[in-house]
């Protein structure tokens, strides 16, 4: 419970700051006439929008396991980073359809120092909000924070690129700049959309825990290989921040009951020392 207090906590950190840059943004494009800060406050929307659903799956993952759901709730948070990542495929089009009407019909900058501004401090906060962000998202194996802080980090590139693409315009003078900057934020986001969905959609599918951590698991095993006699039929996946592992290991027929029981145990307790959050199902099976 703890643990989906803090969760909760950060991922309502990140709505708070998505809402108040939104405002300014769109402040700051109104009063600029620029469509690459327009197509920012989108982005912002949309990150908006995802930090909401954050915040519902943190907290609906962090639900004990029940009679109907005897795994946990922990996919939740795969299922709401897919649907964050479509979203951000739907803001990139909603950009690119506003660039692409600037560039067919350019238009005046107006102020131009305020527009810099915004964009300039807008990466900063999202700077700080996502690292904030990504270290709760590592600590506690949240894959729905690390969607959102994603959507922050990328939001922290977007920002300054406008930012210094106003600043090039007010340089040069060539207002064309301004949809191209969009065009190029909206092709960055649509690469964050797809490696967020792809990431997701392997979750869902019940892939295998990353190649780093099953070693990891292997190595646990054959750290206690003198207690058995051999291990088979590994499988790992994850589900939300919980990873599950699942093995059989052959034992001498002679071992009592709480022999067996004890390790278990112990492969049990370093497994979660290790990789923490696991949940880990040891089959047994007698020696012929």
């Amino acid at each position: 419970m703890v643990n989906s207090n803090r969760r909760v906590k950060v991922a309502s950190l990140s709505i708070i700051s998505n809402t108040a840059l939104i405002i300014f943004k769109v402040i700051a494009g109104v009063l600029s006439g620029s469509v690459s800060i327009i197509s920012e406050a989108i982005h912002s929307g949309m990150d908006l929008i995802a930090s909401i659903i954050a915040f519902f799956s943190v907290k609906e993952s962090a639900k004990p396991a029940d009679e109907k759901h005897p795994y946990g709730h922990g996919k939740v948070e795969n299922m709401s980073a897919l649907v964050e990542g479509l979203l951000i495929f739907v803001a990139a089009i909603m950009i690119i359809s506003e660039a692409v009407k600037k560039l067919i019909e350019p238009g005046k900058l107006e102020q131009t120092n305020i527009a810099m501004a915004v964009m300039f401090i807008s990466a900063l906060i999202n700077w700080i909000v996502s690292r904030k962000l990504y270290k709760v998202a590592k600590e506690e194996d949240s894959m729905a924070l690390e969607a959102d802080a994603l959507h922050l980090k990328t939001d922290v590139y977007t920002s300054l690129g406008v930012g210094i693409g106003i600043l090039l315009i007010k340089l040069t003078g060539f207002t064309i700049l301004d949809p191209i900057v969009a065009i190029l934020v909206a092709l960055l986001i649509i690469k964050e959309a797809w490696d967020l969905c792809k990431n997701a959609f392997d979750f869902l599918l019940d892939s295998k825990l990353p190649d780093e951590e099953v070693a990891e698991v292997k190595k646990i095993i054959l750290n206690h290989r003198n207690q058995f006699i051999d291990y088979h039929k590994l499988k790992t996946r994850r589900s939300g921040n919980m990873k599950h592992i699942d093995f059989h290991i052959t034992v001498p027929s002679e071992l009592t009951a709480k022999e067996i029981h004890d390790i278990i145990g112990s492969l049990k307790k370093e497994m979660n020392e290790t990789l923490k959050n696991t949940r880990v199902n040891v089959h047994v099976d007698p020696s012929e």
